[in-house]
């Protein structure tokens, strides 16, 4: 993962409508910032993802408190990374914070190793995480949570194994948008959190699966983990990537290349099919990933 990092301040004065009282914060393409969205109906708020650390949440929470005027405020995260929702400590007693059981396990299992990892990224990175406590959900959920704001209900659905093994995304049907923490970026090649032996989890193999799966939802607006909003096209584009991923490591794989070799090629390949995106570290780690799965 790349050291030098901007310091990962969350800037809610570029929050934007993009449906009835639906709002995004762009993460103005920051590493370690989320876009982060709020979700109104006529008797609660949802707000979705923290920012990295208690400050960052602070001001998400007092942000979303002004927006709701009254109206009950509710937090879910789309998995447990750190810029994800390392800040729902915050949200403790002023929102009911919900997600999957699948997140809940990994936050509990993984976070602290997470929290010592993403401190080692930079001095920036290990401010924002100080005083960083790790809270369990208020509500846990094991198919699918509909949740009803009033007069608008989001639904809340695990993807099952992805990026991580928690991933959640989140549906606003009546707008037709779709929140996909990383399972999805604009501009950027897929985040692989391949960490062995602490964390291997992520699958690039059942990614596809549900890349496939969201694509047949046709949302009209996706918001990414990171980046630029987009339509659905952006699905597809991130599922071609990783079946190119996929095809061409496997090809190596099986005339016996070198795993080094095979990363070598495939990094070429894909960073000229994609000159523009930036990421380009998470290739190897794409890589590495499908070396070691199997259909």
């Amino acid at each position: 993962m790349p050291t030098a990092i901007p310091d990962p301040i969350v800037d809610l004065g570029d929050a934007r409508d993009i449906a009835r009282d639906l709002l995004v914060v762009p993460n103005r393409n920051v590493d370690l910032v989320p876009n982060i969205g709020l979700i109104g109906g006529t008797d609660a708020v949802l707000v979705v993802e923290t920012g990295l650390g208690p400050d960052n949440a602070e001001r998400v929470l007092a942000f979303a408190t002004e927006y709701a005027r009254g109206r009950r405020l509710y937090l879910t995260t789309t998995h447990f990374h750190p810029e994800h929702a390392f800040g729902a400590q915050s949200f403790a007693g002023r929102a009911t914070y919900v997600v999957n059981r699948a997140q809940a396990a990994d936050l509990a299992g993984k976070g602290r190793g997470y929290l010592e990892m993403f401190r080692g990224l930079g001095e920036t990175v290990a401010r924002r995480l100080d005083g960083v406590e790790l809270v369990a959900p208020d509500v846990v959920y094991d198919d699918t949570y509909d949740l009803d704001l009033g007069g608008r209900v989001v639904r809340l659905r695990p993807t099952g194994r992805g990026h991580s093994l928690g991933d959640q995304v989140v549906t606003v049907p009546d707008a037709g948008v779709l929140f996909t923490g990383d399972l999805v970026e604009t501009g950027q090649f897929a985040i692989f959190p391949w960490f062995p032996p602490h964390d291997t989890d992520v699958s690039g193999l059942r990614w596809i699966e549900v890349m496939r799966r969201l694509s047949a939802g046709h949302p009209d607006v996706v918001v990414p983990g990171h980046g630029d909003l987009d339509g659905p096209r952006l699905l597809d584009e991130v599922r071609e990537y990783l079946e190119l991923l996929r095809d061409e490591t496997w090809r190596r794989r099986d005339s016996a290349m070198s795993e080094d070799t095979i990363v070598a090629e495939v990094r070429a390949l894909a960073i000229e099919r994609h000159p523009e995106w930036t990421g380009r570290d998470w290739i190897e780690r794409g890589v590495r990933c499908l070396c070691a799965e199997h259909a």
